[in-house]
């Protein structure tokens, strides 16, 4: 491929390669060897797998071209690709190679290139998983991703990508290290506590896109929370629910969700460590989720309170009856159920990031089998198809598997207490 949108021997121009490598990706990702029915043949995956990583490679020297379009189209090839398919290997041996491209993309380029590039530190996080490989790459990246966070003058959608970088990054990569998800929690924090009361009580009011950063901050804030230790989830529950319950009042009506799905959740922990936790202001509490749970406000969009009406009485019912509605994720021949509010801030942690690719990484992606207690991944043929488990024993099978990894997880809690 040429540089700079001039075609070379491929014939093909930087111009088009973002769209090729996108339908490439929509025709080959959503199969894995599995025998079409009807046809008898199989899809060749190492044929589609080999055709992709070629595309990539070049897509990869281009994130060293001099040309910031030639540069943004090889980030969006990148996370177009990262997202689809699982790419571990192929990653492994050039994860360096990208990692100072990502770095120079964040520290020299333009706003809409340092989101991009954020967008794929997370996924590439997400590809390495949460070993040794994957914490180099988080501690290369994470002071470039904190210092965008926190910089009021760098572009908003940089800062809101780096946001949820930060968090997805830490989150994978960092939840044995206590000094990582201490900063990276602290950075986090530094922004959306913008959106707390003053002294007087009244909220502040925030320039216009500064409420998107805010939720965005808060949301990936929340999923770090899950890692913390019991001493550092009652001083949280402590500083930040009574500000997070006069949040409630914002005009903006995705911060005001994001907010309220936060209480819920720090409600979850709260419980988790001692099943008597009851915030202390509780009655105030539910009468603001009431209020917004019964929201007819002729000014709001009908979407808009349609989905905030919703959302509030799952959360008064939470705060009121520990009542979760169950959600079932179906991808392949399995499903992971989201009962709880911690399971939830995960699931969408992961959706936000991968997009459309979430299903085909909970099928192949280690990592997310891991986290969700899917074991390892199923080899699809028609033997498999034929014998499914009932969706009690698999429902079963996966909140067993993911109440034992949560309670792994509280044991390197506790052994980090003292740190936090």
């Amino acid at each position: 491929t040429g540089r700079n949108g001039v075609k070379g021997e491929s014939g093909v121009s930087d111009d088009d390669l973002a769209s090729e490598v996108l339908s490439h990706y929509s025709s080959t990702s959503e199969s894995a060897s599995v025998i079409e029915e009807g046809t008898g043949e199989v899809v060749d995956e190492q044929t589609a797998q080999e055709e992709t990583e070629d595309k990539l490679k070049q897509c990869i020297d281009n994130l060293m071209d001099k040309s910031a379009k030639t540069r943004l189209a090889a980030l969006e090839s990148l996370r177009l690709g990262f997202s689809s398919r699982v790419l571990y290997e192929f990653l492994l041996e050039r994860r360096f190679t990208i990692s100072d491209c990502l770095e120079r993309s964040l520290k020299k380029g333009g706003g809409e290139e340092q989101a991009a590039a954020a967008t794929v530190c997370a996924l590439l996080c997400v590809q390495l998983g949460g070993g040794v490989e994957g914490e180099e790459g988080f501690k290369m990246l994470r002071p470039i991703l904190s210092s965008i966070l926190i910089d009021s003058c760098a572009s908003l959608s940089a800062r809101q990508s780096c946001a949820r970088a930060l968090g997805m990054c830490c989150y994978v990569s960092a939840s044995d290290d206590a000094e990582d998800l201490l900063k990276s929690i602290g950075h986090l924090e530094s922004v959306f506590v913008g959106a707390y009361p003053l002294g007087d009580g009244t909220l502040p009011s925030v320039k216009a896109g500064i409420p998107v950063l805010h939720s965005t901050a808060l949301q990936s804030w929340a999923l770090l929370c899950t890692l913390c230790p019991a001493s550092r989830i009652n001083t949280i529950l402590n500083h930040h629910m009574p500000r997070l319950h006069a949040c409630l009042e914002s005009s903006e009506v995705n911060f005001r969700i994001a907010v309220g799905e936060t209480i819920a959740l720090l409600c979850e922990l709260g419980r988790d460590i001692d099943q008597e936790f009851e915030y202390e202001d509780c009655d105030a509490l539910c009468d603001s989720l009431k209020n917004l749970a019964t929201d007819g406000n002729k000014h709001r969009a009908k979407n808009d309170r349609r989905k905030q009406r919703s959302i509030f009485r799952e959360v008064l019912h939470y705060i009121e009856n520990e009542d979760f509605t169950e959600e079932k994720i179906q991808f392949g021949i399995e499903a992971i159920y989201i009962d709880g509010w911690m399971r939830r801030r995960i699931y969408d942690a992961f959706k936000e990031v991968l997009e459309s690719g979430v299903r085909h990484h909970l099928q192949f992606n280690p990592l997310l089998r891991d986290i969700f207690g899917l074991g390892p991944p199923l080899i699809l043929d028609a033997s498999v198809k034929a014998s499914r488990i009932s969706r009690t024993e698999r429902h079963l099978f996966n909140s067993a598997a993911f109440k034992a990894r949560t309670k792994l997880r509280n044991k390197v809690r506790d052994k980090r207490a003292d740190v936090m």
